[in-house]
């Protein structure tokens, strides 16, 4: 049996579901008379702590309330054993995904009651947490005003009037970065602009990073989405 595919059940054997309660967790940093409200999914291995980190260093980040949402299935790191965090995985995936977007929805909720309905929201995701910002705008039933999208790509999940519900986009790559390639990239400009999202593209000499040519790519984008102001 290879590596990462289930072992298919007999005659005897139930696969059965059950619905439970789990608690998830995500990092805040508020902002006062902030000028709008950032919500952004890691990358696969990490935590809400470090993408927290990455966020603070967009130029204007400061004046914005940042969160950062952590994936809920956590594991450990085998060569660190740090406590780290992923998405999803093959099992199950569909219900993952409807759990994630329910817990994103009831998170953002949280947020726009304690920081004001009337901020902007945006989306951030980095590599594995991208596919979760597109998902938010599309499914979490929050309307947002913008998408970050660094070194990853468009869920093949969403369909096209799903992505039409993206208000605007920019996305970044890497040249160094293999997995993100220029394909990738270019795949995922077509794809929104077929749908009629406004997007804009960062290509950057780095690899699979935060380059401070994209967050200040990132600073830009969001000063034009930002609440005025006063």
């Amino acid at each position: 049996m290879s590596p990462g595919v289930l072992e298919p059940l007999s005659a005897e054997v139930e696969s059965r579901k059950l619905p439970i309660t789990l608690h998830g967790h995500y990092r805040l940093q508020k902002a006062t008379g902030g000028q709008g409200l950032l919500v952004g999914f890691h990358g696969y291995g990490e935590t809400a702590k470090v993408h927290l980190e990455a966020l603070k260093n967009i130029p204007g980040a400061d004046r914005w309330t940042l969160c950062a949402v952590q994936g809920p299935h956590v594991f450990y790191r085998q060569s660190t054993g740090e406590v780290v965090a992923s998405w999803m995985t093959k099992f199950d995936r569909e219900q993952a995904i409807a759990d994630n977007v329910r817990f994103v929805s009831q998170v953002v909720e949280v947020l726009r009651e304690e920081v004001g309905r009337d901020l902007p929201l945006v989306y951030a995701g980095f590599s594995q947490g991208v596919a979760m910002a597109y998902r938010a705008a599309a499914l979490a039933g929050h309307r947002a005003q913008g998408l970050i999208s660094l070194a990853g790509d468009v869920p093949p999940d969403l369909e096209e009037s799903q992505v039409r519900q993206v208000p605007a986009a920019l996305l970044g790559r890497g040249l160094k970065d293999k997995w993100y390639d220029s394909a990738k990239l270019e795949a995922d400009l077509q794809r929104l602009r077929s749908a009629a999202v406004p997007v804009e593209d960062c290509v950057f000499p780095g690899g699979h990073e935060w380059h401070e040519a994209f967050l200040d790519a990132c600073g830009g984008f969001l000063s034009k989405l930002a609440r005025p102001r006063g």
